[in-house]
């Protein structure tokens, strides 16, 4: 595999609420999500063996060019509005001082951590996605892609929001860990064209504005759910399509589904852009080369004991060391 990327916000997360609150540093700090995202960075580089590996990380959450467009994106996840800064989101206490230890040990390791000011982990996953297949057809190459020895860019996630990158022909596949990172559902085509019945990334992303989101305050085209929404688009093509065909009448969209078509009509001409991931985020340039040896191993070690993590980290070196 040439990029593993990680949605780091969703693993740490999945961390913190799948290991017990009674892990904790030697002066009594949780420190469950800490050693959960490290096990399960261990765990991805020994099983897959990517030749790159980025923390993909928010600075921005809840970005104001998706705000702008829809005012309840995430509006429920609001803890503190900032007029200086993103708005501070609702985060479980326990987690909270876990996040900054995470930034110290990834920089310790020497594992890349990236952001980019004003968007959100998805589109830096989304940008890095872009321009690694950008640089493959510029050097001639043609990605594998997700038969045989598996896909050449993997994304780690628990957000489906980024089913929509789903490319089996670029070699682009998600690894969405519903049962844990140790048995992820690898989405591809085949995968979205059984579950969810729509063929490609972008038709998932086209059947989610449909569908819309409670989760991330989308509120979609009442009385069209999942179903409905990729019947609809297998029938059409499109989503352009498809509101074409019901705005001229069109027989295979019922006068019920017109109806509540043309009453979500604001929602659908802005929701695509607020759904679609960036792939032109600013994502400046850093080394994504995973390291056979920590970057700092000093502080690594004051890290490891001070947050009593010891095991955890050793397990990630095993890991790097064995590449």
């Amino acid at each position: 595999m040439r990029l593993m990327l990680l949605d780091t916000a969703s693993l740490y997360f999945r961390a913190y609420f799948g290991l017990p609150g009674s892990l904790r540093s030697p002066d009594g700090r949780p420190v469950n999500a800490v050693r959960g995202l490290l096990d399960m960075i261990a765990f991805l580089v020994t099983e897959h063996r990517p030749e790159r590996l980025v923390a993909c990380w928010d600075d921005d959450w809840r970005p104001a060019f998706r705000v702008d467009a829809i005012g309840s994106y995430k509006e429920h996840r609001v803890a503190e509005r900032r007029d200086d800064g993103p708005d501070v989101e609702e985060v479980p206490a326990d987690l909270v001082p876990q996040v900054p230890v995470i930034v110290d040990v990834l920089a310790a390791l020497g594992i890349a951590r990236v952001g980019a000011p004003g968007f959100e982990a998805d589109d830096v996953i989304g940008t890095l996605v872009a321009r690694e297949l950008a640089a493959s057809a510029a050097d001639g190459g043609s990605p594998a892609g997700t038969g045989g020895t598996g896909p050449q860019v993997a994304v780690v996630t628990g957000d489906r929001d980024l089913f929509q990158l789903v490319d089996d022909d670029a070699g682009v596949a998600i690894l969405y860990p519903a049962r844990g990172v140790r048995d992820p559902d690898v989405v591809d085509q085949a995968l979205l064209a059984e579950k969810y019945g729509v063929p490609t990334g972008a038709a998932y992303a086209e059947m989610a504005v449909l569908r819309g989101d409670p989760s991330d305050g989308l509120p979609g085209v009442r009385g069209i759910g999942e179903k409905t929404a990729a019947k609809l688009l297998a029938a059409y093509g499109s989503l352009d399509r498809l509101l074409e065909a019901a705005a001229a009448g069109d027989k295979g969209v019922t006068p019920t589904q017109r109806a509540k078509l043309a009453e979500a009509g604001d929602y659908l001409a802005v929701a695509p852009a607020v759904v679609q991931v960036a792939a032109d985020a600013p994502v400046g340039t850093f080394d994504d080369a995973l390291p056979r040896e920590p970057y700092d191993a000093e502080t690594l070690d004051a890290l490891a004991d001070r947050w009593g993590i010891r095991s955890s980290v050793d397990r990630v070196l095993t890991a790097l060391a064995r590449r």
